[in-house]
Order: structure tokens, then sequence, then C-alpha cells
């Protein structure tokens, strides 16, 4: 087993209850400036072999992620995304927009799972029962497993959106407060693309019109 990889023991103990489809769901870009919410919802089966290398995916470089979300959707009986958008997180708030992501993602899912695992939250409106893990994304594999196909979904969201910005260099920073983020934000204002409700997204706009 390699350092940090999960393997599915939490599914195992809910396979064996009965719970033949358990969904892991997790979601990323909660603190960027720019840029959607993602989230996934994956489903293995009981019966297949366990992906190694299986990790939260902030503790894998890119070509890592790239690599497992390809063999996670090669094997996985479903995958589900939800995407929230900026103007939608400003209306929701940042907190409700991750919540909504995953309903979305668990909705997209091709069947409706038995269980839901999720990472430290409850998912309100849910019509399916669900299970929190405080850092679920480093200890239960299907959870690791979304935030892996999430973070990789969303990162290819932002450099396709890098084309249509190049000033702001979203390829690089996929839409965090890096300084060059800030700065290019200061000098040009913000996109469609930045969460206004964001204080330095606020801030810029604010310059742009005075």
């Amino acid at each position: 087993m390699l350092a940090h990889e999960t393997v599915p023991y939490v599914e195992r103990l809910l396979w064996s209850a009965g719970l033949v489809r358990v969904a892991g769901v997790d979601e990323v870009g909660m603190g960027p400036l720019a840029g959607p919410v993602v989230a996934a919802a994956v489903v293995f089966a009981a019966d297949a072999k366990p992906l190694r290398g299986i990790a939260d995916s902030k503790l894998l470089p890119a070509p890592a992620r790239e690599v497992a979300a390809a063999a996670i959707r090669a094997v996985a009986l479903g995958v589900g995304l939800g995407v929230v958008d900026a103007d939608e997180i400003d209306r929701l708030n940042i907190y409700q927009a991750g919540l909504q992501a995953m309903r979305r993602a668990i909705a997209a899912l091709p069947f409706a799972p038995d269980h839901v695992v999720v990472d430290a939250r409850h998912i309100p409106d849910l019509d399916v029962p669900q299970t929190r893990y405080i850092r679920a994304d480093a200890i239960v594999y299907s959870v690791a497993a979304a935030s892996i196909v999430a973070k990789v979904h969303r990162d290819g969201l932002m450099h396709a959106l890098d084309a249509i910005y190049p000033a702001y260099g979203f390829a690089r920073h996929v839409g965090y407060a890096t300084r060059e983020h800030l700065r290019a934000l200061a000098e040009y204002g913000p996109t469609p693309l930045h969460r206004r409700s964001f204080a330095p997204c606020a801030a810029a706009a604010a310059r742009m019109v005075g």
C-alpha cells in the first residue's frame, strides 16, 4: 500500500450490510476566487479489485490525479458530476453552493445509490441514507476517488477558460488567490468567472466602478 493510499474498508462494511451501491461524494473549489464548485459522486462494485494510488486529491500531483481519474472512470459502476457556477455561488453563498454541487453529483449518477458517504457534512434534502466522516477524502476509498474526479474535472474547466481570459493565468492557479491572480484582478477587474461575493473580487469590482 502506498503512503496515504485508501482502501474500501468503509464500503465493505456497508456492502456487508446489503447496501450494494455506495456512493462516495466530495466537492472541490470552495476556496478559489473564480470558477465553479465541482462535486463528484463515485460508486464502485463490491467485487471490483481496488485501484492503487487512490488518495485525497490534494496529496497527488496533477499527472497522478489524471491517471487515477481515468482509471476510476474505467472501473466505476457510476460517476456523477455536479457543477455550481460563480453567479450561483454568489446567490447561494459558498457553503450552500458546495451542498448543491454534491446533490447534483448524486442526481447525475446513472442510478439511485443505496447509501452516500460524504466528507464532514450532512447533505440536506437528500432522499438517500448518508454517513459523514471527518476527513473522508483522506480515509474513505470512494470519497477519495470522488475528490480526484472532481478535481481533475474542475482543473480541466479552468484550463479551458484560460484561453478565454488569458490575462488572469487560470491554467496556472485554477482560480486560487495567488499573487499573479490578485495582480490581474486589480489591473483588469473581475470576469464573469469571479465570485463577486468574495472580498477581493468585490473590492476589485468597486475599484473598476470608482
